[in-house]
């Protein structure tokens, strides 16, 4: 599904559930985050959509190691040799060595979270494999990928959480440091997201992303939000 030019989401859920992205650069394409292993059929299909095949594939960034951010990335490592880029301070949460504890739910509307459950066991979310390899990166640093993201770490929702900031689709992938609708209770607008394990740091980190300019600010689940970074970073304050 389109959001704008050179910039997509795979799927055509309108809630974003889970979010996973295609950043197009000259006919290569980085993906950013993996959502779940069922949408590696989606991400085939977005790809012939825009004539493409998964040959055009050249890089994937996680925003960081959750389960339903890492969904396909074994595949994709398996059939393109194409490993994770991730924060080192998340490696082994993409690995699967750590567990996340249950914390950080907050409210809880029971509808919102039987549909976030359902969804996620159609699609692959009961078996999530680790990833099959992965690349790291540090704060600041402009990987060398198709459209050039630039990785501002915000770490609270995970140690390794980060933005990822591509100027050329006029876009930030914050990945779970917000949320534009709320898994557990279907509130909609930017908030900060639930099942974060630091939320004082995480709120913490919102300084380090106030001052990018760009347009769309993409969340790890809900729909896109086209209001700017400064704006976002004050909705999310004041929720």
């Amino acid at each position: 599904m389109q959001i704008a030019e050179n910039l997509y989401r795979i799927g055509s859920d309108p809630r974003g559930t889970v979010n996973s992205y295609l950043v197009v650069d000259g006919g290569e394409v980085t993906v950013i985050d993996a959502g779940l292993p069922a949408y590696r059929k989606l991400l085939v299909a977005e790809l012939a959509d825009l004539g493409l095949t998964l040959d055009a594939v050249r890089a994937l960034v996680l925003t960081h190691g959750d389960t339903d951010h890492i969904g396909f990335a074994s595949w994709l490592f398996q059939e393109k040799a194409i490993p994770a880029h991730v924060h080192a301070s998340d490696v082994d949460r993409a690995r699967k060595e750590v567990t996340k504890p249950s914390s950080g739910w907050g409210p809880v509307k029971v509808g919102a979270l039987a549909g976030f459950l359902w969804y996620s066991a159609r699609h692959g979310g009961l078996r999530i494999p680790a990833v099959g390899d992965v690349t790291t990166f540090t704060d600041g640093e402009v990987l060398d990928v198709p459209g050039s993201p630039r990785i501002t770490h915000v770490p609270g929702h995970t140690p390794g959480s980060v933005a990822v900031h591509v100027p050329g689709v006029d876009a930030v992938f914050l990945g779970d440091a917000m949320t534009t609708r709320n898994v557990l209770t279907g509130v909609e607008g930017p908030k900060p997201a639930p099942f974060t394990l630091d939320p004082g740091q995480a709120r913490e980190s919102l300084a380090r992303i106030e001052g990018v300019d760009a347009t769309w600010v993409l969340p790890g689940h809900g729909p896109a939000w086209d209001g700017g970074v400064p704006e976002a970073v004050r909705l999310i304050r004041g929720a």
